[in-house]
């Protein structure tokens, strides 16, 4: 593993929340037989039993990813926005504790802290989510090495041409990419300077569908559409199947880390960007950033929450070392 001396600096910029876990015992899943869609159903105008509950605070793509970042050795930072509440203390106590740095965390008394519902069945979950308006802003900050965006809310565009702006004017800082819901909905022509600034672009295969409008999940055509776009390195991620990753030469293919079946699967997305961010920053080869990201996003998957998994770099290497020979990246 390659490390430098001077440690790097990460920004993240997005939407913070509170996860309400819900573990459902009494419901069924229904899956069309012509897609990958499935239904969570619950009997309708019933009382039903849960098993238990847990909250999680400081949760949300950008946040999983800061506090991912000051695991694997970053000075990180987290911009973000909250309301001036209980949940919004929770959140930045939170963060503290996991070594973020929290002074461009904006509290605002007419605003709530994003508050989200997990309906946690086997393995997956189904999210009710609640974006609330803030009035975002991007403030003066020190200039990162490194900087990561993610999710924030519908009315989040003037903050984009913000971002775009001070990005345009930082030609150094790299920047990775992980699109959110409102994101993928504001479309590439919108986000167009964004895309073609990007370093690293990372989405699951559902959101490479809509990114791209295509109708296929060939994992080339995805990779070469999401390419075309700007972004050097584009991965790809398929859950439990694996990750993609093409670099406008080789589609790359690793299965998921051998494991036992998830407990939960929150953040494991975002463990797996983050990961592969940090392991491609301390000048890691794209083969072992894949390998990095597939360990932690494992581990995430054993816990509850998105974070309470994270591993460092000497616990990520633990993994690696006892992986199975065959466990590797191949060119498909």
């Amino acid at each position: 593993m390659i490390f430098n001396k001077k440690k790097p600096t990460l920004v993240s910029i997005g939407d913070i929340a509170i996860d309400a876990f819900v573990r459902i015992k009494e419901a069924s899943e229904v899956c069309s037989l012509n897609s990958n869609t499935c239904q969570l159903c619950l009997s309708f105008a019933s009382k039903i039993p849960y098993e238990f509950d847990e909250t999680v605070p400081a949760v949300g793509n950008s946040a999983n990813a800061s506090v991912a970042g000051a695991k694997l050795g970053f000075t990180s930072s987290l911009i973000t926005h909250i309301g001036k509440d209980r949940n919004g203390k929770d959140c930045i106590s939170a963060l503290k504790k996991a070594g973020v740095n929290t002074s461009h965390i904006y509290s605002h008394k007419e605003s709530r802290t994003n508050y989200h519902y997990v309906l946690w069945y086997g393995p997956e979950r189904t999210i009710l989510v609640k974006h609330e308006e803030f009035p975002y802003h991007l403030p003066k900050i020190k200039k990162p090495d490194w900087m990561y965006l993610s999710s924030m809310g519908a009315n989040s565009k003037e903050y984009h041409e913000a971002i775009e702006s001070y990005l345009l004017k930082n030609k150094e800082i790299r920047l990775a990419f992980q699109p959110g819901t409102y994101q993928i909905k504001f479309g590439v022509e919108f986000l167009k300077n964004i895309y073609a600034r990007t370093e690293i672009f990372i989405c699951n295969v559902e959101e490479a569908e809509l990114i791209t409008e295509s109708q296929t999940k060939d994992i080339r055509i995805l990779s070469e559409k999401l390419y075309t776009l700007g972004p050097k390195i584009v991965v790809i991620t398929d859950g439990p199947k694996g990750s993609y990753s093409y670099d406008g030469k080789n589609v790359l293919f690793i299965e998921a880390y051998p494991q036992e079946p998830a407990y939960e699967r929150t953040g494991a997305g975002d463990s797996y960007a983050s990961t592969f961010m940090a392991a491609i920053a301390y000048g890691e080869t794209i083969p072992n950033a894949m390998k990095w990201a597939s360990v932690n996003s494992m581990n995430v998957c054993k816990f509850v929450g998105a974070q309470k998994g994270l591993l460092t770099i000497p616990e990520i290497k633990v993994y690696l070392d006892k992986a199975p020979a065959d466990w590797t990246t191949k060119i498909i």
